[in-house]
């Protein structure tokens, strides 16, 4: 689609801002009553999701020129999707994927984010969102044992995804994703360096041929190696497998799982066992793509009928994503199915959580929004008492790490897979 067939779409905007914050009755207390974090950070209304919706009115309409504080209001949001889901708790408009399309059409009309530039160039060179080599990809699984699908078949093939495989502080989480499913007995087998991006980080930039590029070659893959499921610990890699490969019509032929979604299979089946205690209270927090982002997507084809002012009618009726099938039970109970450990929730949480502010590009072009955004969510989780903040996404992890380096917080910071495999007899 392009930013014109969403042009009644954004003239519906009243303005109500509603996007702002979660609906009223989600609202627990004063201190945690906002969802968006770019209106919240820079408290004028353009930075909101019904401020962008005016912005992109203003494009097509020929009202409103490029410029570099414009490329700023559209580029300092995470693209988290809480404005489209508050919006639509009162409203049947689309509010997320506008923006996905003013990106494109700022994309396509030569206006790029500096800060973007090397990001996408080391992309097409080397296949990854880090700016590193390909030929190091791999190097997080040294000395696991575990079959290379670029040369013999495997049932289940995990993808580490960019952020996990050049992180070295996170290696853990796909090393100790693979040995579980080593455990449990799975044919799993992973690309190693000739792993390549998910193509979900480009998208969500405007740059979304990346996405149907790499969508292209990971299925291609994927059918080569044999497999029949894919799982992934990275929520963008989720989000772009499950969700948006799907909505270029490139949908994998595959079972596409998140490792959280695979343990609670492999812990309701008896082939893991989670016997060690770990004695600690946790909260958990829901990362945007794995939560209401990941919900899957509904396709759509009909007309618009406007009647009686705003209120458009849909032939046939349109089912509009809200968030409320995301990934959220498993994380949840794998978490509670562990020896001793308590689980406690914060006040934004599911569709309506507060993100860590790493996503949508925001971490490498405003690193200064992206944490503070993540201090906002451990404020949360320390009022809760809990000792620890869980998460399922290495994206989450790094930027909750980078945040608590500055503020000097001592909560913890966990994936779910590390505590999993702490409880785990003899992994």
């Amino acid at each position: 689609m392009a930013l014109e067939d969403f042009e009644r779409n954004m003239t519906r905007c009243v303005r109500c801002s509603l996007c702002k914050f979660p609906p009223l009755e989600q609202v627990k207390s004063w201190r945690f009553a906002n969802v968006c974090p770019s209106v919240t950070r820079y408290n004028f209304h353009a930075y909101s999701g019904g401020g962008k919706q005016i912005i992109g009115l203003a494009l097509l309409h020929g009202r409103l020129d490029y410029t570099d504080d414009m490329l700023d209001v559209i580029y300092r949001c995470q693209m988290c999707g809480a404005c489209d889901v508050s919006c639509k708790y009162n409203r049947d408009m689309e509010v997320l994927e506008p923006m996905y399309e003013l990106r494109a059409r700022m994309v396509n009309d030569g206006q790029l984010l500096p800060a973007h530039m090397p990001v996408i160039e080391g992309l097409r060179k080397e296949d990854n969102m880090l700016q590193r080599l390909k030929s190091e990809r791999g190097r997080w699984a040294e000395g696991l044992n575990v079959k290379d699908i670029t040369r013999e078949t495997a049932e289940v093939v995990f993808h580490a995804g960019c952020r996990v495989s050049f992180d070295e502080d996170l290696w853990k989480i796909a090393r100790g994703a693979v040995t579980l499913l080593q455990k449990a007995g799975v044919d799993v087998g992973i690309a190693g360096s000739e792993e390549t991006c998910c193509g979900g980080r480009a998208y969500e930039m405007g740059y979304q041929g990346e996405l149907i590029k790499y969508a292209e070659h990971n299925i291609d893959t994927w059918r080569a190696a044999g497999a029949k499921t894919v799982v992934t610990a990275c929520a963008d890699g989720y989000n772009a497998f499950k969700v948006l490969y799907d909505k270029v019509g490139m949908t994998p032929n595959v079972e596409v799982l998140h490792i959280t979604q695979y343990l609670e299979r492999l812990i309701q089946e008896g082939r893991l066992k989670l016997t060690k205690e770990i004695p600690i209270t946790v909260t958990y927090h829901d990362p945007c793509h794995l939560g209401r982002k990941a919900e899957p997507h509904i396709r759509w084809q009909g007309v618009e009928r406007k009647e009686y002012g705003q209120l458009v009618l849909h032939d046939p009726i349109k089912i509009f994503r809200r968030g409320t099938y995301g990934v959220y039970e498993p994380p949840r109970n794998v978490l509670r199915r562990i020896p001793g450990l308590r689980l406690v929730e914060m006040e934004r949480i599911k569709e309506y959580a507060w993100c860590c502010g790493a996503g949508g590009g925001v971490k490498e072009a405003y690193p200064d929004f992206a944490i503070g955004t993540a201090q906002e969510r451990i404020e949360e989780a320390k009022a809760t008492g809990a000792s620890a903040l869980v998460t399922a996404c290495p994206w989450c992890e790094r930027n909750f790490i980078d945040a608590i380096s500055q503020s000097g917080d001592c909560i913890k910071v966990y994936d779910v897979v590390e505590l999993v495999q702490q409880a785990c007899d003899g992994v």
